[in-house]
């Protein structure tokens, strides 16, 4: 029997190729995201591989996530896997010159967000005695840096969560992973500098950063290690990078 997946955030960056790697290994798909457009173009594109469907809604909204994740079909909410994907970050400032703003979006994407649809999808899960929850976290969750607390914070906070869900989890047969990937070139930077294309890009410059599918291939790896394993954390950096903010450059 195919297992269904549930990805957060899956029009873009890790979400995608993410959907794109369980696509090729016949999941079929539940599809998340805010932009229904990219949300209909990748259904049409991985439904040539598998069953497909999508769900329009705002992780940070309890209502939103719980009205969308509700609308499934019985046969459709038996999920075996939930990728907690979706997140940002937001500024680059020291802490005291920060924007509220951007602080309520971290916080409530990186951490309510993962609460929220956890909460949606756990109690079938358990009922079940089976699932596994993948949580995307940061090397920013392990290793904090100067004008990056909020994001760092928020970070952690999916780093506690993570152990929490496999204490509480483990014994219900449901398997909980932590990804925490360093530097990734996606739209991650964009967003950060609120759209900054050229200054995003400097990001990456002088070295090889991973890639999304970097990252995907991971995820694939814990969720086809046999049943008696669980990949508890994983931490995944580029080869020029030796901590959060440690960056080798040629």
């Amino acid at each position: 029997m195919s297992r269904i997946a549930l990805i957060t955030g899956a029009t873009s960056g890790i979400g995608r190729a993410t959907a794109e790697a369980f696509a090729d290994l016949e999941y079929q798909l539940i599809l998340c995201g805010r932009r229904q457009e990219r949300l209909d173009e990748l259904q049409e594109q991985l439904s040539q591989k598998t069953a497909v469907t999508t769900l329009n809604f705002d992780v940070r909204d309890w209502s939103e996530v719980n009205d969308a994740i509700s609308t499934l079909s019985e046969e459709w909410q038996a999920i075996d896997i939930l990728l907690n994907n979706a997140g940002s970050a937001r500024g680059m400032s020291p802490i005291q010159e920060g924007s509220v703003d951007d602080w309520d979006q971290m916080i409530d994407g990186n951490v309510q967000g993962v609460l929220y649809v956890s909460k949606a999808v756990m109690p079938g899960m358990v009922a079940r005695k089976r699932g596994h929850i993948i949580n995307l976290s940061s090397v920013a969750g392990k290793q904090t840096y100067a004008n990056g607390a909020v994001y760092c914070a928020s970070k952690a906070a999916v780093e506690a969560l993570s152990a929490g869900m496999r204490l509480d989890l483990t014994q219900h047969g449901i398997k909980v992973t932590n990804i925490a990937p360093g530097a990734v070139e996606t739209e991650f930077s964009v967003v950060r500098f609120s759209g900054d294309t050229e200054r995003a890009a400097k990001v990456y410059e002088g070295f090889e950063p991973l890639t999304a599918e970097d990252i995907a291939d991971t995820i694939v790896y814990a969720v086809t290690a046999p049943a008696h394993v669980t990949i508890a954390d994983m931490t995944i950096l580029a080869s020029a990078q030796a901590a959060a903010t440690t960056i080798y450059r040629k």
